[in-house]
């Protein structure tokens, strides 16, 4: 028998869920939006990543919403979902990637072209799209190019849905991997869909997937005030403090402020890092850097004995 696991879809809208709203929704697999057309990002990508794994989401899938109505522009869109999803998501071969496909007169030739330009780049592909949708599409040509096919079928009003549906409502339809049954799980304001197969659960978990420490976030009373302080959602507090920090040797650049969150880049002697707040955590005295579209990165200045006292420093600050 398959193992039906929840998986919820989260995008902009969901950005203020915490750690304990997705221990209390019960989830274990996420699909995050990357982007739409081919001039909007997410900008919540890692703190939805974060926040989720940290309320015991294991499996991540990722899903560009599709505005073409041809095959070149399809494909344009499919790369620069690519782009995005390496650079926010660090996505890598073998991970599953979904076009959501919920505009009407979207072509399936362009679908196709979509899907092809996914797997060409080395990536598993999936296809998103509602039941009353289903009809302008030919199911059977796109099943050759997408390896998992999401499906939502749901009754409107907006009314609370339960963690595992009623299957007597179940939409009729081939291949269906996974099924959106709900866009208000539990009360959450969040789309639930269920797995059906064990293919969506093997998807889910590409052997190189991996879903980083979640990283903190900001209070949104803080301001330009030296040393004014705020605990993020994860319990570590942190302090406000603008400069800049040159670095004498070099440090990893990270999306989040663990020594096993995702690499973003390795930084060499010389570089200047500007900077936000501080936190002493672990070990280290951790530096924020703000980043494009609402990220930011995180690296170790140095070192700190457990009363939080600086004991070494890997550059000079300004």
């Amino acid at each position: 028998m398959t193992n039906r696991e929840v998986v919820v879809d989260l995008a902009s809208f969901q950005s203020e869920l915490t750690v304990q709203d997705y221990k209390n929704i019960g989830a274990t697999k996420a699909i995050v939006k990357i982007s739409e057309n081919t001039n909007y990002v997410n900008p919540y990508i890692r703190s939805l990543i974060d926040r989720s794994a940290g309320g015991g989401v294991n499996g991540f899938a990722f899903y560009h919403f599709g505005r073409f109505y041809n095959d070149s522009a399809a494909v344009a869109e499919a790369n620069y979902f690519i782009a995005n999803a390496k650079r926010y998501a660090n996505v890598q071969p073998g991970t599953l990637l979904i076009l959501d496909a919920e505009i009407k007169g979207m072509p399936t030739s362009s679908v196709i072209a979509f899907l092809q330009t996914l797997r060409n780049a080395g990536y598993h592909t999936g296809f998103y799209t509602y039941k009353f949708l289903l009809p302008q599409f030919n199911l059977e040509e796109i099943h050759k190019y997408a390896d998992f096919f999401w499906l939502a079928a749901y009754p409107l009003g907006g009314q609370p849905g339960p963690r595992v549906p009623d299957f007597n409502y179940f939409p009729s339809a081939n291949y269906v991997d996974c099924w959106q049954h709900t866009d208000n799980l539990l009360g959450y304001k969040v789309d639930g869909s269920i797995t059906l197969t064990d293919n969506a659960i093997k998807l889910f978990n590409p052997s190189e997937v991996k879903a980083e420490e979640p990283k903190p976030t900001p209070s949104p009373n803080q301001n330009n005030v030296k040393y004014d302080s705020w605990t993020d959602d994860l319990g570590v507090k942190w302090y406000k403090e603008d400069g800049t920090f040159t670095l004498s040797e070099s440090i990893n650049l990270r999306w989040g402020a663990k020594t096993d969150s995702d690499l973003i880049a390795t930084l060499n002697p010389g570089d200047v890092v500007k900077y936000d707040a501080f936190s002493k955590h672990d070990g280290y005295v951790w530096l924020r850097q703000v980043r494009d579209n609402g990220q930011f990165g995180y690296l170790a200045s140095g070192e700190c004995d457990s009363n939080g006292k600086r004991t070494s420093a890997w550059g000079k600050f300004e």
